[in-house]
């Protein structure tokens, strides 16, 4: 894993949260229904997906 890079978790069309670094985000265009971030570490990203699933807000994969 790259520490070094800043990631973000967005939200598609479909309900489910996806991490991915900052680059990759505008590849995802119009299917982004919600964005959080940005994040310092792709760890912290993870636990705060974790949260965004247990409160409802997306769908487990």
């Amino acid at each position: 894993m790259n520490n070094s890079q800043i990631w973000y978790i967005v939200k598609c069309n479909t309900g489910n949260c996806k991490i991915v670094p900052s680059q990759e985000v505008e590849d995802y265009g119009v299917n982004i229904i919600d964005q959080w971030g940005p994040f310092n570490s792709q760890e912290e990203a993870i636990a705060r997906r974790v949260g965004l699933i247990r409160s409802g807000k997306c769908q487990p994969q």
